[in-house]
Formats: C-alpha cells, sequence, structure tokens
C-alpha cells in the first residue's frame, strides 16, 4: 500500500493523465465529426432516402459506441447499464432522460441503434457536429410548432427519439425542472414514454464547465432504463392542451425525482 509522498505523487500522475486523455477524447470527437461529413456519409447519397438515414443513424451509432469504449479504456470514466436491451430494442417510443453531463446524449446513442435526437439548433452549424447532426436527420430545437411537428413525424415512421426534457445540462444540486414540450408532443402522438434515469458522480462536463476541469478520480456514469409508461395514464380527462401538458409535466418531473432518489442516484 502506498502512503505519502508515493501516494500524492500516483494520484497526480493519475490525474495528469486522464486531463491529457480527456483532451484527446475531445479532439477525437471534433475530428471524428469532420471525418465522418467527408469522407463516410457522402457515398450514403447513393442509397434511397430511408435507407440513407437508417444507414446514417447506424454509423453515429456504432462510432458513439466506439467512442464510450475508448473513453473507459483511456481510464476517463466507468460506465454502467441496467436495461440495455431495452434501448437496443426499443421502437416508437418517446425516450426521455435527464441529463447531468455532456456524455449523456453520447451514451444513450451508442446503445440505440436507429434513434432520433432533438438537439440545439446551434449544432446544426457547428464546424464538428453539423455535418453528423444533419446527415442523421436529428431534430433542431427551432420554434415549437416546427419541432413538435418534425418529432412527430418520425416518430410517425417507428424510430425511438430522444428527449432530455430539461431542455439543457442539469445544475448541479438544483431540483429538475422540465420544459412542457416533451410532453405536448407525449400528449399529441399517445406514443409510450421510456424514462431513462442517469447519473455521474463525480460530477463533471456540466453546464458552463469547461472540459479541463476534470473530477479527482475517474467518473461513474450510471444509465437506469424503466418501464415504459403510457401518457394517457397521467393526462386530465378532457383537459385543454395547455392544462394537461402542465399537468404530464408536473407528473413526469415528480416521477423522475422520486426515482432518482430511489436508486440513490444525485438529483442533478
Amino acid at each position: 500500500m502506498e502512503h505519502g509522498p508515493a501516494r500524492s505523487l500516483t494520484a497526480g500522475l493519475n490525474y495528469g493523465w486522464r486531463l491529457l486523455a480527456t483532451g484527446a477524447c475531445f479532439a477525437t470527437f471534433g475530428v471524428g465529426g469532420i471525418v465522418l461529413t467527408v469522407l463516410v456519409f457522402p457515398p450514403l447519397w447513393l442509397f434511397p432516402a430511408r435507407q440513407r438515414l437508417k444507414s446514417t443513424r447506424w454509423v453515429i451509432h456504432r462510432v458513439f459506441g466506439r467512442f464510450m469504449s475508448m473513453m473507459q479504456g483511456l481510464g476517463i470514466m466507468r460506465l454502467e447499464v441496467h436495461g440495455a436491451h431495452t434501448l437496443r430494442a426499443c421502437r416508437d417510443v418517446l425516450v426521455l432522460a435527464n441529463h447531468p453531463t455532456l456524455v449523456d446524449v453520447v451514451a444513450l446513442v451508442a446503445l440505440m441503434p436507429q434513434a432520433s435526437c432533438v438537439v440545439k439548433q446551434a449544432l446544426w452549424k457547428n464546424l464538428f457536429m453539423g455535418g453528423p447532426v444533419r446527415a442523421a436527420g436529428y431534430i433542431p430545437n427551432a420554434t415549437p410548432e416546427a419541432l413538435l411537428e418534425a418529432c412527430a413525424k418520425d416518430l410517425a415512421a417507428g424510430n425511438p427519439l430522444l428527449i432530455f426534457p430539461e431542455g439543457t445540462r442539469s445544475e448541479p444540486g438544483q431540483p429538475l425542472r422540465f420544459l412542457r414540450g416533451a410532453s405536448y408532443l407525449a400528449l399529441k402522438s399517445g406514443k409510450p414514454i421510456l424514462p431513462v434515469l442517469i447519473d455521474c458522480q463525480p460530477s463533471t462536463l456540466t453546464k458552463n464547465k469547461p472540459w479541463y476541469q476534470i473530477p479527482a478520480r475517474p467518473f461513474h456514469l450510471r444509465i437506469h432504463v424503466q418501464q415504459p409508461i403510457s401518457p394517457a395514464d397521467w393526462q386530465v380527462d378532457q383537459a385543454a392542451p395547455a392544462i394537461a401538458a402542465r399537468h404530464l409535466t408536473a407528473q413526469l418531473e415528480q416521477h423522475f425525482s422520486q426515482s432518482l432518489k430511489h436508486h440513490g442516484f444525485a438529483q442533478a
């Protein structure tokens, strides 16, 4: 067992290694987006539109899976998933997840071969990720009307649709606050909701936190997939859409908060 200076030296070397490895992963992710856009996706335009979209999403799914394996292999993180088979096989559902860290979307898409995803409008113009986001047909969070229409269309095609109802990454230590967009979509489409709980300890890559502020030890990302929920079970009978959406949003916040606590996950 190491003591004193030797232990401090080991911890310092480990921290330095993970800092370099984290930077390398960010660089790889960015360069990989450009490589996919320039070399991998153009040949897929030879396929019919539906097959092209399916193939593009499968490629991104596989690349994200390799990226997660790389992060684990470099000692940056540890991934634990309960219910991975449910995510791999899910179709025609609205996948809702809390959003404690930047890695969430990569981890979930790595588990879902044909997932669509709602992304920030700015990503469509991003130098590194704009190409993959556009090629995969991911949905920008533009105007509410256009967003709901695009989401409903993707769900109607039988794809799972991934949404983070908070709209952005969680604020550590703060209670969950969901926007109503996911509830409007769930009520409009009538599709089942598949709740996914995510926990990241120690907290890292949160909102407004730079990549180089890494934790003192490798972070542990835990994902727990729950059973599907029918939005009809939580509707207010004969309520106006705005009231029904507000009610469902409150129910979802409560469900996620209680479930996170039950599983010993941090609130944010």
